[in-house]
């Protein structure tokens, strides 16, 4: 049955979302808004985070470390990027710094070093300086820090 025309009770929400949350981690934004679509409000939708929490569906610490850990190893995004995607989540300040904290600092160097390699072997750009600015524009984009950036391309180049 469609959500929107069925009305689930709190006990029968608290069981969709656990078996939503055991399938991957989640923030407490989606939850929250997983709720929200099942209709539930005000004092039962607090009731069922709060459950979720104590019965360890949810844990906003370990969600950032995954997502962070996710979105650098697979996506190879960087710190900048990955704190922004945190930030939308509505993860707090200290669960962000714990998944900074998490970023291995030469695994990191390595993964802009190979992305800075490849992007400057695909472009066919005719000057030094053009494939250089596409580099640095392209690492910008996928979240690398300035100083990182300079780094690395001077070990490229």
């Amino acid at each position: 049955m469609n959500k929107k025309n069925h009305h689930y009770s709190k006990e029968q929400v608290l069981e969709k979302l656990k078996k939503y949350c055991a399938y991957q981690e989640r923030s407490h934004h989606d939850v929250r808004y997983k709720i929200l679509e099942y209709k539930i409000y005000g004092q039962d939708l607090e009731e069922i985070i709060t459950a979720l929490i104590q019965e360890d569906f949810l844990n906003e610490e370990r969600y950032a470390m995954a997502y962070a850990r996710g979105k650098f190893n697979q996506n190879e995004w960087g710190r900048i990027k990955i704190l922004q995607g945190l930030k939308s989540k509505h993860i707090s300040d200290y669960c962000v710094r714990q998944a900074m904290k998490a970023i291995d600092p030469d695994d990191y160097l390595q993964s802009a070093k190979k992305i800075a390699e490849k992007r400057i072997k695909q472009k066919s750009l005719p000057t030094l300086f053009e494939r250089r600015t596409d580099a640095i524009r392209y690492l910008t984009s996928r979240g690398y820090e300035y100083e990182i950036i300079e780094q690395v391309l001077a070990e490229v180049n």
